[in-house]
């Protein structure tokens, strides 16, 4: 007969320490890595705190990507200039010929 260990729970039901979903006791997170890394992928993000205080947010590569924009940086100058918000924009890029100014001897 299966014997449960004295103030174990029955299941993979919710933990008493997670407050709410998405948020998690840094020691709870601990123990539950693979848990929490699954959710972050799945559900979204995934906040971690110490204390009752918010420290980190768990997030996926695809939605770490999509908020630092590394997936719509130019892959080179040349890009990034035929990609300018300023293609088009007539602008005067001539310049004076700087002669110096007189001065005494």
């Amino acid at each position: 007969m299966f014997m449960q260990k004295r103030g174990a729970t029955r299941g993979r039901g919710k933990s008493q320490k997670t407050e709410r979903k998405g948020r998690w006791q840094l020691q709870v997170a601990k123990a539950r890595f693979s848990e929490l890394f699954r959710l972050a992928r799945s559900e979204g993000p995934q906040h971690i705190t110490r204390q009752g205080k918010e420290c980190v947010v768990m997030i996926s590569d695809e939605e770490y990507e999509r908020l630092v924009g590394k997936a719509h940086q130019p892959k080179n100058l040349l890009q990034f200039f035929r990609e300018s918000p300023l293609v088009g924009v007539d602008l005067d890029l001539e310049r004076y010929k700087d002669e110096g100014r007189d001065i005494e001897l």
